[in-house]
């Protein structure tokens, strides 16, 4: 199983997680089952937010983490509304609440607001010094955001930014991925199939093809492409059991350097944009 360090000074994460977000409009059983199995399978790191569901997603993560809470690297994130400097601890107490644990293993700002950064990542460092967190990081950040709360919070202490990433959307290897790389902060992919059909299209000709080599599934090969980098994580969001495992597979999935450069020139990264994609 591939793990790699979270961040900087983190603990070392399977590179393949498990999102929970919508989760949450799933048959709630089918969608904890899905959860455990994932545990199973190595889907160690668990991924959800006070936004899914209004909570009701981390209502289905505690119950499935139940009894396997130290197994877990959790994850939850503060809506930009709540993430003043008291906000965002209120807000982090009740997350706890909801997932039913005294800690997370890292919590993220959900996307750059209006209430000033210093405050938040100031609160991120209030509750990591309580205990309630072991880590901190951000999500939607482009490049001059990132700067921006690294100016704050000095080296090595941004763990992640979650951001959109999957084949059609990679204009963050512009300077997303660049600049997270020679900072040692993670880079997790959220929503790494897209959304709609998939495989996508143009390119599942290629997808299929790479696949087929390995025999393994074309959800498999695009986590494998997706994690290819040191810096990367994904998080795709499952709620059947062979999604699930299909996902798992990705966790001993290892692409050649031809298989890259196929996919590279299937899925072109694209030009590059102001700010970050988001759904």
């Amino acid at each position: 199983m591939t793990k790699r360090r979270f961040g900087p000074t983190g603990p070392e994460v399977p590179i393949i997680g498990q999102g929970t977000w919508q989760m949450e409009g799933d048959e709630r059983a089918g969608a904890v089952s899905a959860l455990r199995r994932g545990l199973d399978l190595g889907l160690l790191h668990v991924d959800t937010a006070e936004l899914y569901g209004s909570g009701e997603a981390e209502r289905i993560v505690a119950e499935a983490i139940q009894k396997r809470r130290d197994d877990v690297f959790l994850v939850s994130k503060v809506l930009p509304e709540n993430a003043t400097r008291k906000g965002t601890v209120r807000a982090c107490e009740a997350s706890l609440a909801r997932l039913q644990t005294d800690r997370l293993d890292c919590y993220l700002l959900h996307w750059a607001g209006s209430h000033p950064l210093e405050g938040t990542l100031r609160a991120f460092e209030d509750l990591e010094r309580a205990g309630k967190i072991r880590s901190f990081g951000v999500s939607n950040f482009d490049e001059d955001e990132l700067a921006e709360a690294h100016a704050i919070v000095g080296p090595k202490r941004i763990a992640c930014n979650q951001v959109l990433y999957h084949l059609k959307e990679r204009t963050i290897e512009h300077a997303v991925v660049p600049w997270c790389e020679a900072h040692g902060v993670a880079v997790v992919g959220y929503t790494p199939f897209g959304r709609g059909r998939f495989p996508p299209t143009p390119g599942d000709d290629v997808l299929r093809s790479v696949a087929t080599r390995h025999g393994a599934s074309p959800r498999a090969v695009a986590l494998a492409f997706l994690t290819r980098r040191p810096s990367f994580f994904a998080i795709p969001k499952a709620s059947r059991p062979e999604h699930v495992e299909e996902n798992a597979r990705a966790l001993d999935l290892t692409l050649t350097p031809d298989d890259v450069a196929e996919l590279d020139r299937a899925y072109p990264v694209g030009k590059r944009r102001r700010g970050v994609a988001t759904l």
